[in-house]
Parts: C-alpha cells; structure tokens; sequence
C-alpha cells in the first residue's frame, strides 16, 4: 500500500509534486521557472482561508511581487474572467498560480488563456479549433485544496457564458500547468460536507471516464486506480478530517481521476454543467445527486465494465446491481440529497436544460446517446427521486 506521508515526484502527464508540505517549494518552484510577478488567483470563498496567506507568505520570502484575484463564483462566469485578465495585465503579471478547488483553479486557467494575447474567451472554446499558434502564454501551476476536480493536469476550463446560460469549456493545446501541486495538508480544514461533495465528483470523473465507449488503455487504468482510493479513503477523509493519510489518498485519487478524463464524460457532467450554469450550484454535490440516475440509464452499457468497478471501489464482485446498490448506500452514507430540487431546480426548466445539455461535449461521449427526451424524463425524474 502506498505511504501518502511521504513525498513523490512524477513526469506524466506534466510535472507533479506531491506530499505534505509541498507548498513550502512553491517559492523555489517560481524563481526556477525565472517567474517573478505571479497573480494568484481563486475562488472568494477561499480568499481568506489561511492557504491563501500562506501562499502569500511563501512567495514574499523569495522577494516575488504578487498580486491576489479572488473574484471568481462557485460556477466562472465569463465576465469575471474579463476582470481577471484586466489584473494581471495592470500589474504586469509573468505567471498565474491557481489555487484552490475546481472554480479557483478554472478561473485561473481560463484568465491565463487570455493573458497574453487579444482574443476573446469563446475562442478558446473546446469546439474551436482556429487558433493553433499561440506559444506566448504565461506560466502557469496549479494548486488544488479540494480533493475532488482534478482539474490541475490541464489548461482546460469550464465558464460560463452570460449570454447563453450555459457552461463551456475552453482550453488551448500549447497552454499546460508547469507543474501542479500536491499538498494534502492545504484539504486538511476542508468541512466535511465539502469533503464528500468534492471526493464524489472525483468518484464520478472515474466512472464517467472508464464506461466510454472508445479504446484508451491508460486512461482506463488511472480510473480503476482512482477508484481504488476513494473506495478506500473517501469515507474516511469525511469522518476523521485529520487524517492526514486519508487526505492524500483522496488527493492522489483526484488527480489520477482527473488525468483519466482526458477520455471523456458523461451525463452526469452534461446535465450538471447546466444545472450549475443556471442555479450556481455546487457542482460535486449536483454530479452526487445526478449520478444513479445516469447509472440507470446507462445500465445495458456499462454492464460488462460495472463488475471490475465494484471490485475497485468496494472490494466486491458483484456486476451493476451490487455496484448500483453500493452507490446508492455510500451517497445515503455521506447524507447526500436524493433530490435534484433541493438544489432549486424547478420543473419549468427541465426543458431547457435538456436542450443545453444535449449540446454539451461529455453528453457526446456518454456510452449511451440521450435524446431529447429522455434527457427530460432523466432530469423530471432526478428533480423529487435520483435513487
């Protein structure tokens, strides 16, 4: 078994440092990638946790000039994106550190797309491809406090859009994180609800990822990896939040969750994207609820792959009805709602965010397509009884 105590350093898919205490390296980290005037940016409810002095003071004591930007929502909008981009050219930024769970660090990927350059956010759009030549982007590194998104492999970035009302994705190929890292002792004072919201929206990156229906052997192994740690310690992690042991192996199994989509989504993600779009909801905590029933749609299709992910995650052999169950008892465990409405989603949009979700990429890569309306009937049936 792993020691997630002690530190390791690994090359793939980019360079990641993980262990207790990394973060006192990130000063070092700079001036090694001659950075000098980093913008940190997150979230605003992490703008005054204590990482966030703590950055700061790591950063200070190698005499780099920095500068904070803590005006991105639970759900990036666009506009804040915009604001952050006017910052970091003001204070003539040379790097973005984003820190914090999933929206800290999209909003601080998605403002380092548009640092150097002056195109528009919505081309960067993942469904764009015309522009390829940027090599000019700043440095970036990514910090994630949450044990949940994943997100700190990769430029990609979900925003939303004001105008449309719905969550996309932005990315470019040329823009990748320097390095990411991993310190479990930044999730340590991560409340326990937030604990199990965030390591299930990891356990269903790990899901969604292993039952598409296209061949990525790599991607396939870091999601039964995944699965096994947060089988094994996401329990643990939300009943005794100092340990510290429990912390990394979330951390670890996140990041290797988050590596594995690089396969691809599913329905879950569709469907939540525009729930987050519309109601700013939590987004770990809408995947929690939305989850078995996507397992349900999705049973005739992932039967074969359901038996080898109850092994992973709860050491049992069963094929999808233990798997199903095991979920469902483990989402009853860590006191998830069991009702789309208690989010605030209304009847009177499930319409509208069929539509919006049907355009969305992971609705594409889901092992079974949804039409229109079943999309509906998913989303009428997930408002008063998910499982």
């Amino acid at each position: 078994m792993s020691n997630f105590l002690h530190h390791a350093d690994w090359s793939f898919p980019i360079p990641i440092f993980y262990g207790p205490g990394r973060i006192e390296e990130l000063g070092k980290l700079c001036k090694a990638n001659d950075i000098s005037r980093p913008l940190i940016v997150t979230d605003r409810g992490s703008a005054h946790l204590p990482f966030i002095k703590r950055t700061q003071d790591i950063l200070n004591a190698q005499n780099l000039k920095t500068n904070l930007f803590s005006g991105v929502s639970p759900n990036p909008l666009d506009t804040e994106i915009q604001t952050g981009k006017a910052i970091f050219e003001d204070g003539d930024h040379d790097a973005v550190i984003a820190i914090g769970g999933g929206s800290g660090m999209d909003g601080g990927k998605a403002i380092s797309l548009l640092a150097n350059n002056s195109y528009s956010l919505w081309d960067f759009d993942n469904d764009k491809t015309e522009i390829k030549d940027i090599n000019n982007f700043p440095r970036l590194i990514c910090i994630p406090t949450t044990s949940g998104t994943g997100a700190e492999t990769e430029s990609t970035a979900m925003v939303t859009h004001s105008d449309l009302g719905m969550k996309l994705c932005v990315w470019h190929p040329n823009q990748k994180p320097i390095a990411a890292l991993l310190d479990p002792e930044l999730t340590v004072g991560l409340p326990c609800n937030l604990t199990a919201w965030t390591g299930v929206d990891a356990l269903v990156h790990a899901i969604e990822s292993y039952t598409i229906n296209s061949l990525y052997s790599v991607a396939d192994g870091m999601a039964i990896e995944a699965l096994t740690l947060i089988g094994r310690y996401l329990k643990k992690a939300v009943n005794s939040p100092n340990d510290l042991e429990a912390r990394g192996g979330m951390l670890v199994g996140s990041c290797l969750a988050g590596i594995s989509f690089k396969k691809g989504l599913g329905l879950v993600h569709a469907v939540s994207h525009m729930v987050g779009a519309i109601y700013d909801s939590q987004h770990g905590l809408t995947n929690a609820i939305l989850l078995p029933a996507v397992l349900r749609f999705n049973k005739e299709s992932i039967q074969q792959k359901s038996k080898m992910m109850n092994f992973a995650t709860f050491s049992e052999t069963a094929g999808y009805n233990g798997f199903y169950d095991n979920i469902c008892n483990l989402l009853d465990e860590l006191q998830i709602s069991k009702r789309l409405d208690s989010l605030g989603v209304t009847s009177d949009k499930v319409t509208e965010l069929a539509l919006k979700a049907s355009k969305d990429a992971a609705a594409q890569t889901n092992p079974r397509k949804a039409s229109i309306a079943q999309l509906e009937t998913l989303i009428s049936e997930s408002l008063q009884n998910a499982r």
